[in-house]
């Protein structure tokens, strides 16, 4: 079976400024403020998850940063407001997708979708995975989500394989991007 993603939304003509920091600990609410929408969720498990998962994530990208040079990294609006976060990490699971290898990802907040912040973060994310000696990345997208398929098309991400997702009830589909960097 060929699975082929859908179109691409359309992008604006000029990115917008954003911001990249290493994630506080207050961050972890301003992300569960972003990310409550189950909307967001939809593509993440479904529906959204309570403040000590942020804090335990947001905990594990400080260590990221500090031992890596690199983490999911809150993102800033140009007005310095948290719309969602950005960044590369080791990939989590075991279990299926790229064991030991980088991934980049993002997640925004539903007031902020359409505007092309993930893709000038994720810009701003390869930057400085270069900058950091990371030579490749991967991106783990289920196959329904659109603008995430549209950011790896953005970015010149090429497509590797296409993946279930394992114990996903009902079955979910997707697909590993890859780019070298």
């Amino acid at each position: 079976m060929t699975l082929t993603p859908p179109a691409s939304p359309v992008l604006p003509a000029v990115l917008p400024a954003v911001r990249l920091r290493v994630p506080t600990e207050e961050d972890a609410y301003a992300w569960y403020d972003a990310f409550k929408n189950p909307e967001v969720m939809e593509f993440h498990g479904g529906r959204p998850h309570g403040v000590s998962v942020y804090e335990e994530l947001t905990a594990r990208q400080r260590k990221h940063d500090a031992e890596l040079g690199f983490c999911l990294w809150t993102l800033l609006d140009e007005n310095d407001t948290v719309i969602g976060f950005t960044g590369a990490q080791p990939w989590p699971h075991q279990h299926f997708g790229p064991v030991g290898e980088i991934e980049i990802g993002w997640r925004l907040g539903r007031d902020h979708w359409g505007r092309g912040y993930a893709t000038a973060a994720a810009q701003a994310t390869l930057l400085r995975l270069r900058a950091a000696g990371v030579r490749e990345v991967s991106a783990m997208v289920d196959a329904r989500n659109a603008r995430s398929l549209a950011v790896c098309e953005r970015l010149g991400m090429r497509r590797e394989e296409a993946f279930v997702v394992p114990r996903s009830e009902p079955e979910r589909r997707g697909y590993c991007f890859k780019l070298s960097l």
